[in-house]
């Protein structure tokens, strides 16, 4: 157990041990609130470029499972808890979460006051830091204010296509890979679709020569109005009348690539106790949630489109409907592994939707 620091851009220090593997690293720190789901976290790649805090005390208690990842790489830079658990517990364990860091070479904190930590991020917003063994006055604050997440969607998505069959296709659907978490591909899978996965810069007419029924449009990390190039395919994609389903990122790339525009939140929304109000029906749900950009309400024409869902906390634009177009997109994870699973029927709806498209033609 050897000391480690955590140095704020701000000049604040927290001391605290190491866990995982031993190595320095800057990036920008997130917090999530979620009590559980911490395999799904640390495998989802939308925490690229990020330094993932945990709110709950406690993580690790059930152990390393490998039928929960979200995907086969780790997405957070680093790994902050108030207590790692070292004794898991639980049936499907495969081993400890140390272990699991140290084998990926993902470093780990702990024993710092994760509250404190929370507040100040809550009150000042999202900044970086460098978690690092060397004494802090060693250490230039300049280095870490310049710290920024670059290229991220390009570093995470596949690079080659790659077709998975269901047992009873009979959809085909272009999953647009900017970051995807596992269970949207099974989500879709168990529910009759062919799932074609591709890489972020598939062209427009290298997606249309698959005949999709419909696309889908994953998570991912990073600016959405960085990827300039996705933003200018999905504007031709628009244009065929085919069904378009985003969640995440995806949502904000379809809402830029409609002329809407985004931003930074403060310090974003991450865990699965975030509840979101459908404005039609007045109905709320809980979701689960890895986001820190939002789109612009004010920016929504709504000639093109109507806000479909709202966050109850912040007021921020959870979803989208779009009125010319065959495509609607939300801002959580109807997927989420994890919980909650109040929002998956919007799978059943995308399949609907992709039924009453077939029959239109």
């Amino acid at each position: 157990m050897s000391t480690l620091y955590l140095i704020l851009e701000n000049g604040m220090v927290f001391e605290g041990f190491s866990f995982g593997a031993e190595k320095d690293v800057t990036g920008e720190i997130v917090f999530t609130t979620g009590m559980n789901g911490y395999l799904e976290t640390l495998t989802d790649l939308s925490y690229y470029g990020q330094i993932v805090l945990h709110t709950f005390p406690l993580i690790g208690n059930y152990g390393v499972i490998s039928q929960d990842f979200e995907s086969t790489s780790v997405g957070p830079l680093a790994y902050i808890v108030k207590t790692p658990c070292q004794a898991p517990s639980n049936f499907r364990s495969e081993g400890q979460l140390d272990i699991f860091l140290k084998e990926r070479n993902i470093p780990g904190l702990y024993g710092i006051d994760t509250r404190a930590l929370t507040r100040i991020i809550r009150e000042q917003g999202v900044m970086n830091g460098r978690i690092t063994k060397e004494s802090p006055d060693k250490v230039s604050l300049d280095e870490i204010c310049s710290y920024r997440i670059k290229n991220a969607v390009q570093a995470v998505s596949c690079t080659e296509r790659k077709f998975y069959k269901s047992d009873n296709g009979k959809y085909t659907v272009a999953l647009l890979d900017f970051g995807l978490k596992e269970n949207i591909k099974r989500e879709l899978l168990k529910r009759g679709c062919n799932v074609w996965v591709l890489p972020w810069n598939t062209s427009y007419t290298d997606i249309m020569d698959l005949a999709p029924d419909g696309i889908m449009l994953s998570n991912g990390p990073g600016d959405p109005a960085e990827n300039t190039e996705i933003i200018r395919n999905l504007k031709e994609l628009i244009k065929t009348g085919t069904v378009i389903f985003g969640i995440c990122l995806g949502h904000q790339l379809l809402a830029l690539a409609h002329g809407f525009e985004t931003y930074k939140l403060k310090y974003g929304h991450r865990g699965a106790n975030q509840p979101v109000k459908d404005m039609n029906t007045g109905r709320v749900y809980i979701t689960s949630q890895n986001h820190g950009y939002a789109v612009k309400r004010e920016t929504i024409d709504k000639n093109l489109a109507e806000e479909w869902f709202v966050n109850v906390n912040d007021g921020t634009c959870e979803g989208i409907r779009y009125k010319k177009t065959k495509a609607f997109s939300v801002q959580f994870h109807p997927e989420a592994c994890h919980g909650p699973h109040d929002t998956r029927y919007l799978f059943d709806l995308f399949v609907d939707r992709m039924e009453e498209n077939k029959h239109a033609c």
